[in-house]
């Protein structure tokens, strides 16, 4: 962990002392200092950088930014006075999928760029993106690579997203200090397919933590390139997503995952998926500070999963009445294990049915039979692993959601043969 926290000064020190000399350049030289003499009208900075978690059916989705807008006001329209800007000059095409491995590097993060703003309290950003502007052939400014795929599918954009996504958030600037904002832009929740190969943008972002703390630990090397997601929850709901290192060997942290910027909490279940595998859960698992880092295994002895060569699948469709065809639609397959916790062990999202009726989605998820294995947490690593079979062996509990509708859950039996399961949800 040394060398994490390191590396992450050395970063921040560094992305500081060229603001520093910046604003240096510009007569702002308060805005540099670290005692208590700072003016009242002194500038601070605002930092801003994103970040993203692992999506769902895709290899690639690409977003390009053009700038970062920053308002006092939430109820500010687009063409009010008063905005500070972060221009990228060029535009930047990110592929989000880069920003969901923090060990990495770069920590997930991708740094949009940073601007003066006068001390005081500010309650609205806006991301603008550059549109696909018509163009029919790739590469597109935004779009989507199916997984397993290379080719780029144009996603689209509403003309309302491309004068910016408005995030209501509330930060304040004090006179001569950096305020460091973080956006998490969930890509999994962000694509919706509204038919055959079309897909739209309607984008989920929150502000989070930009310190660092979090969950940490290894898979088993064997498992890298089988879609290993590890998933931190509470109570079943995915609190945060992430994928393990999956650098050529030799590297220090091949296999390595970390569940970053966590809020403190004693109790998260950590749960490891992966194709052809059963489940690996690791239960309260405690964050104690938004600094602190809490590990479940080691290089030496990594978490493996139990090989489960029957896997059966549960599909069917979503009906939302009233009917909507460009809402997003997530499917999640949770399990209640005999000794331990209830988890998510597969979530995935449905698509436009093909054809009428309008409001029609469908979906399908491939789920592992045999029972997932429970640890306990403790400090004293390896922690140990055991199968526990669910409650009902092979019974999944499916939950179909969407936004503005009453989410529905339904018990399926997958322990003889696949299963359909279809839902209509309404307000």
């Amino acid at each position: 962990m040394s060398r994490w926290f390191a590396m992450k000064n050395h970063d921040l020190a560094t992305r500081r002392w060229v603001s520093c000399l910046a604003l240096l350049m510009l007569g702002f030289v308060t805005a540099c200092t670290n005692s208590g003499d700072e003016g009242a009208g002194a500038p601070g900075i605002v930092s801003v950088s994103l970040t993203d978690g692992p999506a769902c059916g895709f290899d690639a989705v690409n977003v390009t930014v053009s700038k970062v807008r920053i308002h006092q006001s939430d109820s500010a329209s687009e063409g009010a006075g008063g905005w500070t800007e972060i221009t990228l000059n060029p535009p930047r095409k990110i592929n989000l999928l880069d920003l969901n491995d923090p060990t990495q590097p770069n920590f997930a993060l991708d740094h949009l760029g940073e601007a003066s703003l006068l001390a005081g309290h500010y309650t609205q950003l806006r991301l603008v993106l550059i549109p696909n502007s018509n163009n029919p052939n790739p590469p597109f400014a935004n779009s989507v690579v199916l997984s397993g795929t290379t080719t780029e599918i144009a996603l689209e954009t509403p003309s309302g997203i491309q004068s910016g996504i408005k995030l209501v958030h509330q930060f304040d600037v004090p006179p001569g200090q950096r305020v460091d904002l973080l956006l998490d832009f969930d890509a999994c929740k962000s694509i919706v397919q509204t038919g055959a190969n079309t897909y739209k943008l309607k984008p989920v972002i929150k502000v989070i933590p930009y310190t660092l703390n979090g969950i940490e630990g290894f898979v088993d090397e064997a498992l890298l390139g089988s879609n290993v997601v590890v998933t931190a929850q509470i109570g079943g709901e995915i609190v945060r997503a992430t994928v393990p290192n999956a650098n050529a060997a030799p590297h220090p942290n091949r296999g390595k995952f970390l569940l970053a910027r966590l809020a403190p909490a004693p109790n998260y279940d950590v749960v490891i998926t992966a194709d052809g595998r059963a489940a690996a859960v690791i239960s309260t698992v405690p964050v104690q500070t938004e600094t602190s880092f809490t590990s479940i295994s080691t290089q030496a002895a990594p978490i493996g999963l139990a090989a489960s060569p029957t896997q059966r699948t549960v599909s069917g469709t979503v009906t939302l009445d009233p009917a909507v065809d460009d809402e997003l639609v997530l499917l999640t397959a949770r399990q209640t294990l005999t000794s331990g916790p209830t988890v998510a062990i597969k979530f995935g999202t449905a698509g436009v049915a093909a054809g009428p009726p309008p409001g029609e989605y469908a979906y399908s998820l491939t789920l592992p039979i045999d029972p997932p294995t429970l640890g306990v947490y403790t400090p004293a690593l390896p922690i140990t692993l055991t199968p526990q079979p669910p409650a009902v062996g092979g019974q999944y509990a499916v939950r179909a959601s969407a936004d503005g509708y009453t989410a529905q859950s339904a018990d399926v039996d997958l322990s003889a043969a696949n299963a359909t399961q279809n839902f209509t949800l309404t307000p």
